[in-house]
């Protein structure tokens, strides 16, 4: 089985996603992770790589389709990404989509304790950049629930809570 998780970031995914990796003895694939690694590669911070993927339509190319050759060529994986929920659907990949939603200031809170106390202003200048960015490429946006089979509200529960109910979903 494959389980895609997406959401804004500070949502939980990667929290939620590596729980679940656990849980399920699957592996975890966080597409996020791989953003942050190609920045650091660019020598730019998030926010400046952002900027810099709203013209250059490859840098998410490339992580989008690194995401859907994992998903055709392996089973019991957990994948967080912004797109990966829509992705697999768009391109008929058998998943159980799950979407994490947090209200802003749950997000900003986490991403501020995350990534090295980003400020306010940074943080949502990227979510803005990313929208953009999907909007530009794709012509979507990712947070509509049309691409999701379960959307959960992250910050009226545990990571754990989630996750059972995640597990619960799985083994029905």
């Amino acid at each position: 089985m494959i389980v895609t998780i997406s959401g804004e970031s500070g949502s939980g995914k990667t929290t939620v996603g590596k729980l679940l990796a656990d849980k399920l003895n699957y592996r975890f694939y966080s597409g996020g992770y791989f953003f942050r690694k190609k920045a650091e590669e660019y020598h730019m911070s998030l926010i400046e790589f952002s900027k810099y993927a709203e013209e250059n339509k490859n840098i998410d190319m490339e992580e989008d389709n690194s995401i859907l050759n994992f998903m055709r060529e392996n089973d019991n994986i957990i994948i967080e990404s912004r797109l990966c929920g829509y992705l697999s659907k768009h391109n008929n990949i058998d998943a159980l989509r799950i979407f994490l939603e947090a209200d802003e200031e749950t997000r900003i809170s986490r991403i501020y304790s995350r990534d090295n106390n980003a400020g306010r202003s940074s943080i949502i200048c990227r979510e803005r950049s990313e929208l953009r960015r999907y909007m530009t490429f794709y012509g979507i946006d990712y947070r509509n629930y049309i691409y999701y089979d379960y959307i959960i509200k992250t910050e009226l529960y545990r990571p754990e809570d989630i996750v059972n109910y995640i597990y619960s979903i799985i083994n029905r």
